[in-house]
């Protein structure tokens, strides 16, 4: 189901509307890089003024979604199935992804509502709110599948990655899923705010760890640095990437999981920067570059330079996992260090997209039926991080793709609509 899905056709689509709205908004992308990184930086820092999360709450909380194990596990089974090359093209997805991710944003901030103590947001509300009451149906189609890719792609297929590493360890895998679900159904209890200091909290710290590891391999293996890089550029480009196979190899893997990495056009992180307590929808847009570029360019190129300068072997055209990254680590840190790290590292990169992902199904919830239905959704969504340990992963995975890819449709048809009517501007950015 993967491969049809999530096919040459629905990158192609990707594609064009980021092609689209990049070039209605004169590649803000590129105009507004250079502001995007200094205001992202400055004013992560600053306490939230009134109500809503605060400018670092809510990048993190959308980061936190992001930056999942698609960073690792990901970026393995792109080198192993495309290649060096696939790299670079998880390269050109995050430029693309740019553009699209800051429209989204600015689109979701626009169109947002004051509900009680915080916003509420994201494109369903920028579907009823700026194309009115005939598009009503896209609206809660998203609402649909936007509650249904959180219980797989945001929930259970997270969990059960971790399970995969762990399996055959000492602690049995229902053991794990029951003690996720616990820690999930606590954190949700906070709403959006409790929810964004969660990610506030676990976001920079274990970001930060995993670059230090990872440039700790690349810095001792620093003269296979040059070769790495060149790789990535001659799978792409080079005679063998020429040869049809191996190019659309590289392009599909690349793109592909460059795009599962960023989340760019599927309509999750704008619930979360609906909620910041910011007055201009182009300046919180300005987050959603600097997301995606910390997302794929900065997290997934160190896991890929990871592995190609360790000089591991990597398996052509079987779909590497967490063992790829591990045996990279290991050639540094040692097998019991590395292990342990992996193990700690994937198990916090998806408990945090977890909790990301409650607050986007719960808002789309909240949207369809009101707010007396979200206690039940909590604990639903709970005990679906206990299902994922009883479940198959190809089941999952199977669920997973097919929610997420109803979701993207119906996004991407609104994004395209709102932008070709005038109704994202970045007009005042430079």
């Amino acid at each position: 189901m993967t491969e049809w899905l999530w096919g040459a056709p629905t990158a192609a689509a990707i594609a064009a509307a980021a092609v689209f709205v990049s070039v209605k908004l004169r590649f803000v992308q590129i105009r507004s890089f250079k502001t995007a990184l200094k205001s992202c930086l400055s004013g992560m820092g600053k306490k939230s003024a009134g109500h809503g999360t605060s400018p670092l709450e809510a990048v993190c909380t959308a980061l936190a979604g992001t930056v999942g194990t698609g960073n690792i596990v990901g970026v393995a089974a792109a080198l192993s199935m495309g290649g060096p090359g696939a790299v670079f093209w998880m390269w050109v997805s995050a430029f693309l992804g740019m553009g699209l991710k800051y429209a989204e944003i600015s689109l979701a901030v626009r169109y947002r509502e004051k509900h009680g103590e915080e916003y509420a947001g994201g494109p369903m509300y920028a579907i009823k709110n700026g194309l009115g009451r005939t598009f009503l149906p896209l609206a809660a189609a998203f609402s649909l599948f936007g509650i249904l890719a959180s219980f797989g792609t945001g929930n259970m297929l997270q969990v059960s990655s971790v399970l995969t590493l762990s399996a055959g360890g000492p602690v049995p895998a229902p053991l794990v899923g029951a003690g996720l679900a616990a820690l999930v159904l606590l954190t949700c209890r906070g709403g959006a705010r409790g929810r964004g200091r969660t990610a506030a909290l676990l976001v920079p710290v274990m970001a930060a760890v995993y670059v230090l590891a990872c440039l700790g391999v690349i810095g001792v293996n620093i003269r296979r640095l040059p070769k790495a890089v060149a790789s990535i550029f001659r799978g792409a480009f080079g005679p063998s990437a020429l040869q049809g196979g191996a190019a659309g190899a590289a392009l599909s893997w690349g793109f592909r999981r460059g795009l599962f990495s960023n989340e760019a056009g599927l309509g999750s992180s704008p619930i979360a920067h609906a909620s910041a307590a910011s007055e201009s929808p182009e300046k919180q847009g300005l987050y959603g570059i600097f997301e995606v570029f910390a997302d794929t360019v900065v997290l997934c190129t160190l896991t890929a330079l990871t592995i190609l300068t360790a000089g591991v072997d990597i398996p052509c055209g079987t779909p590497a996992g967490a063992a790829l990254v591990s045996a990279a680590l290991s050639s540094v840190y040692g097998g019991a260090v590395s292990g342990a790290f992996l193990s700690v590292s994937l198990t916090l990169f998806a408990f945090s997209s977890v909790v990301s992902w409650s607050l986007y199904g719960e808002r789309c919830v909240e949207y369809l039926a009101g707010p007396s239905l979200c206690p039940v959704y909590r604990v639903s969504y709970a005990a679906a991080a206990f299902l994922a340990s009883l479940a198959s992963f190809p089941t999952i995975l199977a669920f997973s793709d097919a929610s997420a890819f109803f979701m993207l449709a119906t996004n991407l048809t609104a994004v395209c609509l709102l932008t070709g009517k005038g109704k994202c501007d970045s007009g005042g950015l430079r």
